[in-house]
């Protein structure tokens, strides 16, 4: 046993071979020090490594991780180079503790200098990628061929959401799930896309159901929405939507989110505080169902046929005032199914391209 074994890697992104090195070093040392290191060219944020890195090791109890920017160049045959990049890794070290390195446990031809410059020994760990045939480069290469080759956190983090949204009755839920069901149509990894339902409206049917043991007559009319409402609202529609993006494929489809129930909370409260705990932001791209040519039909529960418009232009104004990015779906059903396609094909691309790290 070593007393304390370092590993360190860019993660970009974390994988199941990145996960396989950790173990081994948490099985030959009494303690582990991971480092995450990333670089100004690099498309995911640092933070994100370390906190996937976190959650993935969270039952690894003697393993730390940490992580540190270095915009150092990659050069093997560089002293220099070799300095810089040490000179940070030490630092990142120290950050989380003063116990000498005993062990580097990688499994790059570097690893030996790499060692040598911790006055520690080199533990060499599946250098032919047999046991977990993947790395970073094929992960940004075709990320979802390799999508299984994800941990659950790096996955939820790498998911394009497509969240549809709008007023009531204006085919949000209709054309979510048509947008879903064409995906899994694809076949592959896309089979596995989730789609996840808007919880408000079985919320909604709770209240009133709640509502009515008390009183047979009562009607939507009668009910009294609170702020804890929509703060409940937001942090279950959260949890089904992070559930559904560890489980699925790299797209999830959701008829609407978190940030949809501040809206809804304005339309039956006045304001909304738009902050509740437990709620993570998420980047999506966001479809806006434009009431205009669509009938109102009235399901039991819905009363705002009056202020759709208003309702609409509230969305809009609301994801343009906090700078998210939106699409106005008009037009047939088949046509708003159709953009819909072409905008998530679109944003799978560009979720899908990485930026190219420094190179040896």
């Amino acid at each position: 046993m070593y007393r304390h074994a370092l590993v360190i890697g860019k993660f970009y992104p974390p994988h199941a071979g990145h996960h396989h090195l950790v173990r081994c070093a948490a099985d030959i040392a009494d303690r582990v020090t991971v480092v995450v290191m990333s670089s100004a060219a690099e498309s995911i944020p640092l933070e994100d490594r370390v906190s996937w890195m976190r959650e993935s090791h969270v039952g690894d109890p003697t393993v730390s991780i940490t992580g540190i920017p270095c915009d150092a160049p990659m050069d093997l045959e560089s002293s220099a180079v070799w300095a810089a990049q040490v000179a940070c890794m030490k630092a990142a070290v120290r950050a989380v503790t003063d116990i000498p390195v005993d062990a580097v446990v990688s499994s790059e031809k570097y690893g030996d200098e790499l060692a040598q410059r911790f006055s520690a020994t080199h533990v060499c760990v599946d250098p032919e990628r047999i046991v977990y045939p993947v790395s970073g480069t094929a992960c940004r290469t075709d990320l979802a061929r390799c999508w299984d080759d994800l941990d659950a956190p790096a996955r939820a983090g790498l998911t394009t959401r497509i969240v549809v949204l709008g007023s009531e009755s204006t085919g949000t839920t209709t054309v979510s799930r048509a947008l879903a069901r064409r995906y899994r149509k694809r076949g592959g990894v896309w089979a596995r896309t989730r789609w996840v339902a808007e919880y408000g409206r079985r919320a909604t049917h709770d209240k009133l159901e709640q509502a009515r043991e008390v009183d047979p007559t009562t009607t939507m009319d009668d009910l009294v929405w609170t702020s804890d409402d929509f703060a409940h609202i937001a942090v279950e529609q959260s949890r089904q939507e992070d559930d559904a993006a560890r489980r699925g494929s790299p797209l999830l489809v959701c008829d609407t989110d978190a940030f949809a129930t501040t809206v809804w909370e304005r339309r039956y409260l006045g304001s909304s505080g738009g902050a509740w705990p437990g709620v993570r932001e998420r980047r999506a791209l966001y479809l806006v169902t434009d009431h205009v040519g669509v009938p109102f039909v009235q399901d039991g529960i819905r009363d705002g046929e009056h202020i759709r418009g208003r309702m609409t232009d509230w969305f809009v104004d609301a994801l343009t005032a906090t700078g998210r990015s939106w699409v106005l779906l008009t037009g047939t059903l088949e046509e708003r199914i159709d953009l819909a396609e072409r905008v998530t094909d679109q944003a799978l691309r560009v979720s899908s391209e990485f930026g190219v790290p420094f190179q040896l």
